[in-house]
Order: structure tokens, then C-alpha cells, then sequence
């Protein structure tokens, strides 16, 4: 086990992109219902905020680091964060494991007909890929006879691995609550990236990727759904390194100015 990195209450695997294929490819192996989380600001500030998480965060085999500012804000602790993980790379080598290896996917989630065009692409980008199924299950709250029913479906598909794409933090939660009647060997909750696998948006340049600004480039593609996502990410953040600076632990020179400049106690007289 390795040796989490904690940054403003969650604990993060260091661990590169190269490595969490390594993992998940040993979760596959080992068999038993798991599940990971790619965490970025916005998750790190939904678990702020939801103390339900702790539990979810817990449970899981491992959290990697989908976000620049979680990557800097390592850098201040004794073990530092490799690099940042994204799920939107991540799924692409995951899918490339999976041809080379035979593994089982399933995609569940995103807008209707995402995960049927991301399965296409992928066949077309991974020749062998098997994608045993795809589900986009209504956005209303399932009757608990349609909730079994998709919980039966995933299970005789027979997945090694389950993308969901269900929004943070519902599809964290959700496959928390039903990881083992799916029996799946891996989880993991995506967000968009299947919709960047289907096409429906484009990635952001690298270079923007290398400096903490895919940000601005998603903001550009849906303003409207993200532009208070941002705000309240940003005020989250602000408010956490304010919290690292204040704990920040006194240096030796300012102990020894602040000694020096201390009033002497009055001497006894004598």
C-alpha cells in the first residue's frame, strides 16, 4: 500500500498515469468489487462540504489527482503528488489496456447516446475492445424495480470495468451504495470523459493542460453550465491556502527574530 497524500482532507494515491493502469489492471485480477475516484477541485470542495463523503473516500482502493491545483497544492506537503491524473486520458489507456488484454467494459451514464458513440469511436480507435454494454438510464429519480433491473443488466454483461457518468458526487455515492450487488471489479466514476470520447467536446490544447489552464477551455465550451462551478471552486481554493498558510509551521528565523525582540523580564535587585 502506498502512502497517501492528504491535501485539504482528501487522501490522494501518488501515483503516475503509467502506474494507475498498473493498479487497475491488478484490481481486475484480483476480482473482487472495487472502485477509485478521480478527484479534482470540485470533488475535493463537494467533500468539504458533504461529510458523507468521508465514508465514500475511504472505502475507495485509491484516489487519484484530476486536477492541477490539487498537484500544487501537494507540493507543500512532505510527499508531492508525481503529476496530475486526468480521467480523460485515463479512460483512453484504460480502453487500450482492455483491447490488449480482453477486458470487459461498460458505460453507463452521460447524455442520451453518448455512451453508444463512445463505444463506437473506441472500437474504431482500439480494434478488439469489448463493449459488452451501454446504459443511459433516465435523469428522475429510478423506481426501485428499474433500479434492480440496471443493477441485473450490468451484472450479466459481466463487466471487468464500469465507467458511470453521473455527475460528482451522485456517481461516487451511487456506486459506493451498490458496489457489491454489481459485483464489478472496478468503478469509477468519469464525469465528461465520455462525452470526450464520443467527441461531443474537444480537449483542451496540451500546453493549456501543462499549466493549469483546462479550466478556461472547458468555461469556453459550456459557460453556462460551469461558470458557478467555477466561481464556488475558486472561492474554495482561496480559502484553503489561506488555511495551508496559517498552519504553515513558524521558521527558525522568524522564532529567533521574535525571541530577540521580546521583552526582557525585570531582573531581581540585589
Amino acid at each position: 500500500m502506498i502512502e497517501p497524500v492528504w491535501v485539504w482532507g482528501v487522501p490522494f494515491a501518488p501515483m503516475t498515469l503509467e502506474q494507475t493502469v498498473e493498479a487497475v489492471d491488478a484490481l481486475i485480477e484480483s476480482r473482487r468489487p472495487s472502485y477509485f475516484i478521480t478527484a479534482n477541485l470540485h470533488y475535493l470542495m463537494l467533500s468539504n462540504q458533504n461529510p458523507d463523503l468521508a465514508a465514500v473516500n475511504e472505502r475507495a482502493a485509491f484516489i487519484l489527482a484530476d486536477g492541477a491545483p490539487v498537484v500544487w497544492a501537494a507540493r507543500k506537503r512532505p510527499t508531492p503528488l508525481p503529476e496530475r491524473v486526468a480521467g480523460s486520458d485515463l479512460i483512453f489507456h484504460l480502453c487500450d489496456l482492455s483491447a490488449r488484454k480482453g477486458r470487459r467494459l461498460f458505460f453507463l451514464g452521460a447524455p442520451e447516446g453518448v455512451a453508444e458513440e463512445a463505444a463506437e469511436k473506441l472500437r474504431n480507435r482500439y480494434p478488439g475492445i469489448q463493449v459488452v454494454g451501454t446504459e443511459c438510464p433516465p435523469f428522475r429519480k429510478p423506481t426501485e424495480a428499474e433500479h434492480d433491473q440496471l443493477l441485473a443488466r450490468i451484472r450479466a454483461a459481466n463487466p471487468d470495468v464500469l465507467f458511470v457518468a453521473f455527475g460528482q458526487p451522485k456517481g461516487e455515492r451511487w456506486i459506493f451504495e451498490n458496489l457489491e450487488r454489481l459485483g464489478v471489479p472496478v468503478c469509477v466514476q468519469v464525469g465528461a470523459s465520455l462525452e470526450f470520447a464520443a467527441g461531443r467536446f474537444a480537449r483542451a490544447p496540451r500546453w493549456m493542460q501543462r499549466t493549469g489552464l483546462e479550466w478556461a477551455f472547458r468555461l469556453l465550451q459550456e459557460p453556462r453550465r460551469l461558470f458557478l462551478r467555477y466561481a464556488h471552486n475558486a472561492w474554495f481554493m482561496g480559502r484553503m491556502i489561506v488555511q495551508d498558510w496559517n498552519r504553515r509551521p513558524e521558521s527558525p528565523r522568524i522564532a529567533r527574530t521574535a525571541s530577540s525582540s521580546a521583552v526582557e523580564p525585570p531582573r531581581r535587585p540585589g
